[in-house]
């Protein structure tokens, strides 16, 4: 492998270019190279496929027993996707065009499960004659459904798990209770179908580990009633739920989930059931930081009810002129919540804007020694609730200014819209470890 230069010769001209330059790099040399008077300041991501390839070498590290089938739902990057298809991962698909993104990198149909217990009737069509055949259920229409379309599937029964310690609560929409499963299971046998194992999931986010110990003794309960009726179920789906986070002091960690895990499957599973898991957001999240300009502000008073209007006879550029020492600022950027903020209004995330360069001066990573005031930061289109937050603390902040964003890898892009005409926000890629292009490309 070449030394550290900025870019490989790579053989396939058909991908974008992947820089070997950190982060912080990234972000420098693409903002600093633009004036804020040129068309070239729109909002961009970086995303670090070394973070990617790592957060992979640790979840084999603490849960080498549980292959993870990556849920392309969170986030369907091309460069993310290829990359976990070469680390080796299994894929979770809820569509149709899901599939079909997956198979076309060459994925074996074995490795795909089609994890969406409700399904159109042509896309189940189209699983079965591309061999797809590990698919979900939880009620007994569908299977009606799969009898009639897709005899020969591998059917996973979805149960409901207790998913009231999770950001975003599935239970309400999809998953057998106990008290349904043996029914379900009945029915699946005398329709003559294949019910090879059981899937749950605790919610996208959860933030107690607890959580999956109850999961596992549920499908521990389902695994004996499917026994007892006949089956032999050789496969159990943990689902995902998966925090990417290290800080332990901030609540979950994906070590603290693997620690209680790992241990309930082998206590309730012998070492011939497969163990799956659908992680998204544990991939996603961190590997992707999204810069983006300040286009436009207006300054606030304190108490709200008037807008400071500066004096023609001032020099505005140094000087905050305002009836009070602590105004409020309002932020416009070029990205908001009908693009990649999306994720605040669906998936309930917390966003937090770090300044990226304020005058001319990157300070990437940087505690600035400065007034903090509070401010509100909004998205760029017409619409009122297209707000990023309205509880910020910022050092004031002047046009051209750019701040920046971090972990917003997770159902951010896979959501984006082009509302009022906005072009979805670019991703500029880069990886911070070598070994991504073992895996990705013959590198000359």
């Amino acid at each position: 492998m070449k030394g550290p230069t900025n870019q490989l010769n790579i053989k396939d001209k058909s991908t974008p270019p992947i820089s070997m330059l950190s982060v912080e790099e990234v972000l420098k040399s693409q903002i600093l190279s633009n004036n804020y008077e040129t068309e070239n300041n729109d909002a961009f991501f970086v995303a670090d496929l070394g973070e990617i390839y790592r957060q992979h070498l640790r979840w084999k590290t603490y849960l080498p027993r549980v292959e993870p089938f990556y849920a392309v739902k969170c986030n369907g990057d091309p460069m993310l996707l290829r990359l976990l298809a070469a680390l080796g991962t299994g894929f979770d698909c809820a569509s149709k065009n899901e599939i079909q993104t997956v198979l076309d990198m060459g994925v074996s149909p074995s490795n795909i499960i089609y994890a969406n217990p409700c399904k159109q009737a042509s896309f189940i069509r189209f699983a079965s004659e591309h061999d797809v055949k590990m698919i979900t259920f939880d009620n007994a229409d569908e299977l009606h459904k799969i009898k009639r379309l897709f005899p020969k599937a591998q059917l996973v029964i979805r149960i409901l798990a207790d998913d009231s310690k999770a950001l975003i609560k599935l239970g309400a929409k999809f998953g057998a209770s106990l008290n349904d499963t043996g029914f379900l299971l009945k029915t699946a046998l005398e329709l003559g179908l294949n019910v090879i194992g059981v899937s749950f999931h605790v919610g996208s986010g959860c933030y107690d580990e607890n959580s999956y110990i109850d999961a596992i003794r549920r499908a521990r309960f389902v695994f004996n009633q499917a026994s007892e009726m006949g089956f032999d179920f050789h496969l159990l789906d943990v689902g995902g739920g998966f925090s990417f986070s290290h800080k332990s002091d901030e609540g979950i960690t994906f070590e603290k989930i693997a620690a209680v895990l790992g241990p309930a499957i082998d206590k309730h599973f012998p070492p011939n059931i497969r163990v799956i898991a659908e992680p998204g957001r544990y991939y996603a999240a961190p590997a992707f930081t999204i810069a983006t300009h300040v286009i436009a502000k207006r300054t606030v008073c304190r108490d709200g009810n008037e807008e400071y209007v500066p004096s023609m006879n001032v020099d505005q550029s140094n000087v905050l002129a305002t009836k009070d020492d602590h105004p409020t600022f309002m932020y416009y950027i070029n990205d908001g919540l009908y693009g990649s903020f999306n994720c605040i209004l669906y998936d309930h995330q917390l966003v937090t804007p770090k300044v990226l360069t304020k005058g001319g001066s990157f300070l990437f990573g940087e505690i600035l020694d400065e007034p903090e005031y509070n401010c509100f930061i909004w998205g760029p289109t017409c619409d009122s609730i297209d707000c990023v937050t309205k509880n910020g603390s910022l050092p004031e902040l002047f046009l051209g200014d750019w701040l920046y964003f971090e972990d917003m890898g997770a159902y951010t892009i896979a959501a984006a819209t082009k509302f009022n005409g906005f072009k979805q926000t670019q991703v500029i890629y880069t990886t911070t470890d070598p070994h991504v292009f073992d895996y990705l490309y013959d590198v000359t």
